[in-house]
């Protein structure tokens, strides 16, 4: 799999995520919300999220979507939330064996699509079936030093 955006390979490290069991809906958003932070600001709110402290904001996908006390749409998608920590993880880990300053790494690219679906089936009455898919996502992350 390739990345979808190109950074200077000097100042800036990668981590992709291949086919994870999460929600491309949850992860577009939490996305949205961690493009432009840096990597200390970005794990802290994705451990707030995973610990019901601080909800992601839903700017798409927003149907039928609480609204969350600051802030219009929004949920807790924790699932999803520590999937992506862990690829934040990854991308931090790439800087520091490149030799970067994590601390003033900023997210400059992060994208969430969808991956391959998994295909399955729910066993029915008189011998029929249902089919019973699971979705995948494609997380990546491309962090940069700060000038």
């Amino acid at each position: 799999m390739g990345y979808s955006a190109t950074k200077d390979a000097e100042r800036s490290a990668r981590a992709y995520g291949h086919e994870l069991h999460i929600s491309p809906k949850h992860s577009r958003n939490i996305m949205k919300a961690l493009k432009g932070l840096t990597i200390p600001q970005a794990r802290q709110l994705l451990e707030d999220v995973v610990a019901l402290k601080r909800p992601i904001p839903f700017k798409m996908h927003n149907d039928d979507v609480s609204h969350r006390r600051g802030m219009g749409p929004g949920a807790y998608p924790q699932k999803a939330s520590r999937h992506i920590l862990a690829v934040l993880k990854n991308a931090e880990n790439n800087a520091e064996y490149k030799g970067l300053d994590t601390e003033s790494m900023v997210i400059v690219h992060a994208a969430a699509y969808r991956g391959r679906k998994i295909r399955g089936f729910r066993p029915r009455a008189f011998g029929r079936s249902s089919p019973k898919n699971e979705q995948t996502t494609n997380i990546e992350l491309i962090v940069e030093e700060k000038e």
